[in-house]
């Protein structure tokens, strides 16, 4: 191209440089948005180019240097108006395409620098490793991966505007959620092949301890271990010479040591892991049980779960009473252990079938096989932004449409994720399908696929900021300018949910299920987007985190409501729900064990305590 016909050298790009003209690069361009729809004519695109140049060479005074926005513009136009209408569409696409790539990788720059400069300047402590930092910079590009390679658009822009949020999004396709963990099974693949069997607990404890060291890497989230105290009480009476109090008090401490020094494959954080009990009333079993209560606030991991069963240990008299006092003790200084009362309506019909995660998750019906909860967990979590859908909806009727239509998308996004890992071998997961923990792994081989092992898991919905939303939706409001809790409009819109999840595991025939104990502090990004959207709403978007509960305060006067409520709640989420009751400092034992009656009776089964002033 002559300087005559375009008498600019220069061009500006996005960023402000300055660099030389090369209308080649213009040719180039057009030619790959015919040659998208079967164009073969290099020397047309060379013409349009000549086009290109002199509309824009009418447009600007000599001496002005034409961005390259103005330039693609000017090439709509031209392709347009000569009627090569589906190169300009192929055109227009690939120019969005590369758009939507930039601000990608902007967005993806600005985490980076965020991370790296974190603990910079002189007021901040950095509270990152370098190798987290690391992790967390390749968690960022795994993430932004996903949502602008694999998701549909659809599903990744309500993820990106918070309407819901798509947990352990950097390990999509990859590895699943969580998983309990089958003792038993486990120790006799551990020393089948030794000629005598274990003779100290330690040892026995330190391979468990191995086991769930070795998974980490297939299992991004909670390993739990159920009936520990039945499994090692079994153990410990097999032992010719059996370890007293004091041995099995150091054995057990070192191994919880063990568990909270492991850290997951992501950047050095520590393991989630934890420890249910309470049910086995051997002395073997209860010595072990009393040692891990007595334990339980040394550890910031694993977290203990507390069953309490009627003749077992819910009530006077009962074999094991006298350790869900010790329970109630230590959970009353440092709110561990949580507690799981076996005995409620929706509970009954799997007794001790069922095994919990230590954020209330339960697991234990199987569409595809016999309710049971060992060697099955959660494969992937979406969870709902209640208040967005009440703000954006403004009033009940039109948030229930709404409702549906968020439920429809993130079921869609929920099977798009298991289509995916459904593709996975056994070989891609080697210690969790390949070393056969998970239910249906027994038998493959290391090229077989996992998807009929992977049915036997959860697909798991849940909701944040219930009372948000209904403190939005209600629109009434108490003398302090407080929005009145709607306990009817909360129980309606869970009731919602529920019919409608289960319309999806009917559909799908898969173990889809509606969880509300998921909540973490991923989930702030949720009131950081509201807030941005629709202001400060008193009682709704002021808040740090979205209510994952109606919070049971000792000395909230409406505290009977809402345990009624929350009862009520928690028989609609099969797949587990967390009660919070705060506690004031002082409480001792046996007002807390009144309390929790009162609980029981109300149909609470997942119960978290946490009691003001407790050690953190």
């Amino acid at each position: 191209m002559t300087s005559d016909l375009f008498p600019f050298n220069e061009i500006r790009k996005r960023d402000g440089r300055i660099v030389p003209f090369d209308a080649e690069k213009i040719t180039q361009a057009i030619f790959k948005a015919a040659w998208a729809v079967d164009g073969e004519d290099y020397s047309l695109a060379g013409e349009l180019t000549k086009e290109v140049i002199a509309y824009l060479s009418g447009q600007k005074l000599p001496g002005l240097i034409p961005s390259v926005e103005e330039i693609q513009d000017a090439v709509e136009k031209i392709l347009i108006e000569r009627g090569h209408a589906r190169t300009a569409k192929a055109y227009i696409l690939y120019r969005a395409k590369r758009t939507r790539f930039r601000e990608a990788k902007s967005e993806l720059m600005d985490v980076v620098k965020e991370i790296l400069t974190e603990g910079s300047r002189k007021e901040e402590e950095s509270t990152f490793s370098p190798t987290e930092k690391m992790h967390r910079i390749a968690l960022a590009a795994s993430q932004k991966y996903y949502l602008d390679n694999l998701l549909p658009p659809e599903i990744a822009g309500a993820h990106r505007r918070g309407s819901f949020h798509i947990h352990n999004l950097g390990y999509y396709s990859k590895t699943l959620d969580s998983l309990q963990i089958d003792l038993e099974s486990v120790l006799k693949k551990e020393f089948a092949s030794e000629k005598s069997p274990p003779k100290n607990l330690l040892a026995v404890l330190l391979r468990v301890a191995l086991v769930v060291q070795r998974n980490r890497s297939d299992i991004f989230g909670e390993q739990a271990l159920p009936f520990f105290d039945a499994v090692f009480g079994e153990v410990m009476r097999n032992f010719k010479s059996k370890p007293d109090y004091g041995e099995l008090s150091t054995g057990l401490s070192e191994f919880l040591s063990c568990l909270e020094s492991l850290s997951c494959c992501t950047g050095g954080n520590p393991l989630r892991s934890s420890i249910q009990l309470g049910l086995d009333t051997t002395e073997e079993g209860r010595n072990i049980t009393k040692v891990l209560l007595e334990n339980a606030g040394e550890f910031k991991w694993p977290k203990v779960i507390f069953l309490l069963k009627k003749g077992i240990s819910l009530q006077k008299g009962d074999p094991n009473y006298d350790l869900y006092k010790i329970a109630l003790k230590t959970g009353l200084r440092n709110g561990n252990p949580a507690f799981a009362f076996l005995d409620t309506s929706y509970n009954t019909p799997f007794d001790k079938d069922i095994c919990f995660f230590s954020n209330g998750m339960k697991i234990v019906e199987n569409r595809h096989g016999a309710p049971k909860g060992i060697k099955r967990g959660n494969i992937a979590t979406l969870t709902l932004n209640l208040p967005r859908l009440a703000l954006d909806s403004g009033e009940q009727e039109l948030f229930f449409v709404e409702l549906d239509r968020l439920l429809i998308l993130g079921v869609r996004q929920l099977l798009h994720r298991y289509e995916v890992l459904t593709s996975l071998k056994c070989k891609d997961l080697p210690f969790l399908m390949g070393g056969r923990l998970y239910l249906g792994s027994e038998k493959l081989s290391l090229g077989d696929s996992i998807k009929n092992s992977l049915k036997n898991g959860l697909i798991t919905i849940g909701f944040a900021g219930l009372p948000e939303a209904v403190r939005v939706l209600s629109g009434k409001r108490q003398q302090n300018g407080e929005t009145e809790p709607g306990y009817e409009l909360a129980i309606k819109i869970v009731e919602h949910i529920s019919k409608r999840v289960l319309s999806f595991a009917g559909e799908y025939d898969l173990n889809i299920e509606l969880c509300g104990a998921l909540n973490n502090k991923k989930l702030q990004e949720f009131v950081i987007k509201d807030r941005q959207e629709y202001g400060f709403v008193k009682g709704v978007t002021d808040k740090d985190l979205y209510s994952p509960s109606f919070v049971l305060f000792q000395e909230d006067e409406g505290l009977e409501k809402k345990i009624a409520l929350e009862g009520e709640i928690q028989k609609f989420c099969s797949a587990g729900y967390a009660s919070k009751v705060i506690l004031l400092p002082g409480m001792e034992a046996e007002g807390a064990e009144e309390i929790f009656q009162r609980l029981f009776e109300a149909g609470i089964g997942y119960l978290n305590v946490a009691p003001l002033g407790a050690a953190k």
